[in-house]
């Protein structure tokens, strides 16, 4: 059978993962009746949620008797490192571009590295029946940035396609017969080479391990291209890095295969198809999985390095237990090992009490997910603020810099560009117009300067503005940025929140929990109007008399608290602040509980 790979490579949100959808339907993938959920490449219960894809899968369709095994990627810049891996897999790839919103950071990101493994991409200009769309302009700015990207000739002379994921259509004009996905299938088929890998099936086995993952019932298993040669169970491989060290010795137990949105078991797989090995103990991403005769390791992408370190301890505060099941440190550090060898992009480090992990990654958006996985599992966690990575080079300490695309209504550009380049430390580099009535900012800014941003962005912008962030490059360190300037009421006493207590109190601030939620002393319970740190008392009644007067005991009317979410927490807690994690709570506090010792903290400048 004839074959073809490809990967769906896109900015957030520009359709990906519906797309796929649409081609698995049409291609017969789904019997017909089955019920199928909407997104079903988004098969985690977060991705489902958030609307985001975040681990890259695979699978594969038929059309007039050529299997195409399609690669879905993630669209966001901290699962970056998933992309360019799965590109080295593939032979093609689709960009789909929104043709309202046109070329995103994202989609800078992601064909700068499809331009560089020498693919030549076919754009696939999305959603042209929104009613802002203008797909001739988009796709002018595709040529554009294909050429900034220094694109060869070829990569330049690009098949493009008009199409709506959502409704299933693409022609190859925009006044076309909007029927079906037929012009996509047969443009994959015609510009996509075959794998040129098909050549070498009788050389000895070797596959590059681009993907991994764990199954309970077949354990760790590794998802790849196969390079050269033919595969089949039992088969005797060895495992080798980058460097050609070895790893270990193993035989396969299973060869799994793509077909539609199931893994199947195979008899024998051959070059250049993508398949799933089991039976390694110890081999992982960018290892070679090849047979004992070969001494070289097939060259891989390296594995992007952290940015940003988030504390993961134990939960200590009076409500520890109270909620999740896992609270012990050992039990939080096997399941941050076991992340870790999932996900190559987290490096997970011990710190000298014991009762607390460094966690390493690409991003907030990175952390937040694997802190929202642990607390469904029942962990019960206590996170601190996240810190960026510097490094040295050359005597000079350098930090990391990220570009970010902001599209905002013309009267809040001065806020925001007063925000990002005075106290954040970023630069302009670039402003233009994006729409009626719209504007396009582009700007470096220090990672530091973005932690705890994305809240004050939405205030500024009323909640209509867009920002999006990828890692631009490091630069030297920029000096100090200023953290949060509002000071936090603290509690100062346990106990259960109480109408006219928090009432008495507004006028101090506003609040982050109801009536009659439990609390502590130390926990966070609201924002101070100044910034200065204040002890306050929410657990003080009324004091009752005997004599009732007209109006005095009317019900106590209170603002609205404000709840922040996980990433909202982590973003907006100090470096002396915690964010207390558990399967039904997330609560702020202090990280030294009692009044007294916060004192000498701060006497001893730590």
């Amino acid at each position: 059978m004839e074959l073809r790979n490809i990967a769906i490579i896109a900015h957030v949100d520009h359709g990906k993962t519906t797309l796929v959808d649409e081609l698995l339907k049409q291609s017969g993938s789904f019997r017909e009746g089955q019920q199928v959920s909407e997104r079903a490449m988004d098969s985690n219960d977060i991705e489902r949620e958030r609307g985001i894809t975040i681990l890259a899968k695979c699978t594969s369709v038929e059309h007039d008797g050529i299997r195409i095994n399609i690669v879905d990627t993630p669209g966001h810049a901290d699962f970056g490192g998933e992309v360019e891996r799965i590109l080295s897999m593939v032979d093609g790839v689709c960009l789909l571009v929104d043709a309202a919103e046109g070329p995103m950071p994202q989609t800078k990101f992601v064909l700068a590295k499809a331009l560089a493994l020498g693919l030549r991409p076919i754009v696939v200009l999305n959603k042209v029946d929104k009613p802002d769309a203008e797909p001739e302009r988009a796709l002018n700015e595709v040529f554009d940035l294909f050429a900034n990207l220094g694109a060869s000739d070829e990569q330049l002379d690009f098949p493009h396609i008009y199409a709506s994921g959502r409704n299933g259509w693409a022609d190859l004009s925009l006044d076309g017969p909007r029927k079906n996905l037929d012009a996509l299938f047969d443009m994959i088929v015609s510009h996509v080479p075959h794998p040129k890998q098909i050549a070498r099936v009788d050389e000895p086995f070797q596959m590059l391990a681009t993907t991994l993952s764990a199954d309970p019932f077949i354990g760790r298993i590794l998802t790849g291209r196969i390079e050269a040669g033919r595969l089949t169970v039992g088969t005797q491989l060895k495992a080798m890095t980058r460097t050609g060290e070895r790893i270990e010795a193993f035989r396969v137990t299973k060869v799994l295969a793509f077909r539609g949105l199931n893994m199947t078991a195979v008899d024998e797989a051959l070059a250049g198809d993508i398949v799933t090995v089991a039976g390694m103990t110890k081999a992982t991403v960018a290892d070679t999985l090849c047979d004992p005769s070969i001494d070289v390791a097939l060259p891989a992408q390296p594995i992007d390095p952290p940015t940003i370190t988030v504390t993961f301890g134990i939960n200590d505060s009076p409500l520890a237990g109270k909620d999740g099941t896992k609270v012990q440190s050992r039990v939080i550090r096997e399941r941050l090992m076991r992340e870790s060898e999932v996900n190559v992009a987290i490096k997970v480090a011990d710190t000298p009490g014991g009762d607390a992990f460094e966690v390493s990654g690409r991003g907030e958006l990175q952390m937040g997910v694997l802190i929202e996985n642990m607390r469904r599992e029942g962990f019960e966690l206590s996170i601190s603020r996240p810190r960026v990575i510097f490094r040295e080079e050359g005597g000079v300490k350098q930090e990391p810099i990220e570009e970010v695309t902001i599209d905002v209504d013309d009267e809040y550009t001065g806020p925001v560009i007063e925000k990002l380049t005075g106290p954040r430390k970023g630069d302009l580099v670039e402003m233009k117009p994006a729409g009626v009535g719209k504007t396009r900012i582009i700007a470096h800014v220090p990672s530091r300067g973005l932690i705890g941003y994305h809240g004050q962005f939405m205030t500024d912008t009323r909640g209509t503005g867009v920002l999006n962030r990828v890692f631009h490059g490091w630069a030297p360190h920029k000096g100090s940025i200023e953290g949060r300037r509002q000071g936090v009421l603290i509690s100062m006493e346990t106990g259960v929140s109480v109408a006219y207590a928090m009432w008495k109190l507004e006028d101090r601030g506003h609040f982050f929990i109801g009536v009659q939620e439990q609390i502590y002393s130390g926990m966070i319970i609201g924002e101070h109007n100044r910034d200065n740190d204040l002890e306050v008392n929410a657990l003080k009644g009324k004091q009752l008399t005997n004599v009732r007067a007209s109006g005095t005991d009317e019900a106590v009317r209170l603002t609205t608290p404000v709840k922040l979410s996980l990433e909202q927490s982590i973003a907006y807690i100090d470096d002396d602040e915690l964010v207390e994690v558990t399967p039904k709570n997330i609560r702020m506090r202090k990280r030294f509980l009692d009044s007294n010792d916060r004192k000498r903290q701060s006497r001893s400048g730590q």
